[in-house]
């Protein structure tokens, strides 16, 4: 799949993880990107959130993403899963380039970066009610090796293919559900690769749209 090996690297801590709490989040590194920004459309009323920003090796912004709904936590065996909601994970649309201090080559992003980072993003915020936790480390690593897999083959079986509107106008995405959520990955016209992922929430009902002052979220 192509997309940046520092991005992926940080993917599972970009995405969540143990959640941090919103105190600690900044707005800083969303101000430094250099492409928009994507959010759930104005139809959606509800919480938005900071998460994190990726970045190349150089520094440069890659990715981040903007949560909506109720915070999601991991969730434990002990637990019935009740949190609604959904992320949006921006990533920005490069060809295959030299990094910024000529020491490597930093591949091209795809909307199957998207759909990996949007895959690993729900898979952090995931715990099957019946794993033990020593367990969880090893059932993650294979679940990730799984959404790389899947990211890669958008035009295989386990996808299918969704429209919803950006920017109000109806853009077909790549779309899949598991017992975990759903996750779904296309582009925009506006140089960008978009990226979803949700529980609790439909899919179906969303719409997306470029957020017009990033800085309001601080």
């Amino acid at each position: 799949m192509e997309t940046t090996s520092q991005a992926v690297a940080q993917a599972p801590a970009a995405e969540g993880g143990q959640q941090v709490p919103s105190a600690r989040r900044t707005v800083d590194g969303y101000l430094l990107a250099p492409f928009p920004w994507y959010g759930l459309d104005e139809a959606f009323t509800g919480p938005r959130w900071l998460m994190q920003v990726g970045t190349a090796a150089d520094g440069a912004v890659e990715h981040g993403s903007i949560g909506h709904g109720d915070e999601p936590s991991v969730r434990n065996e002990a637990s019935e899963d009740k949190e609604k909601f959904a992320v949006v994970v921006t990533v920005a649309a490069k060809s295959s380039r030299r990094s910024a201090d000529g020491t490597g080559l930093l591949e091209a992003t795809s909307v199957s970066s998207a759909a990996w980072l949007a895959g690993v993003g729900l898979l952090s915020f995931t715990w099957p009610g019946s794993m033990d936790h020593t367990l969880r480390d090893d059932w993650l690593d294979q679940q990730t090796e799984t959404a790389w897999a899947l990211a890669d083959d958008l035009d295989g079986p386990d996808w299918s293919t969704l429209s919803l509107p950006v920017d109000g106008v109806p853009t077909s995405f790549h779309y899949r559900e598991s017992e975990f959520g759903w996750v779904l990955a296309g582009s925009t016209p506006e140089g960008v690769h978009v990226g979803a992922y949700g529980r609790g929430m439909s899919a179906y009902g969303l719409g997306f749209a470029m957020i017009k002052d990033i800085s309001a979220y601080e």
